[in-house]
């Protein structure tokens, strides 16, 4: 029990292997949770920049309530 055997780095070889090793359907969703959390990361530095700064040119996004389009219409 103190030491780790053949069968225990064998196992823990196995299991590094499905995770990060080929194209695997593992190793093709891992990547995919990565870019989605660098796509988060991203929006959330973008927020930042438009929240300090008004609003930024280039969005397109619609007023919610008509005090909203009147200040729009301003």
């Amino acid at each position: 029990m103190g030491a780790m055997s053949i069968w225990h780095w064998a196992i823990v070889i196995v299991v590094i292997a499905l995770l990060f090793g080929g194209r695997g359907k593992l190793s093709g969703l891992m990547g995919d949770a990565a870019k989605g959390i660098r796509a988060f990361k991203d929006g959330l530095k973008d927020d930042g920049k438009g929240a300090a700064d008004g609003p930024s040119e280039g969005v397109s996004s619609l007023p919610r309530t008509d005090a909203e389009k009147e200040e729009l219409k301003r």
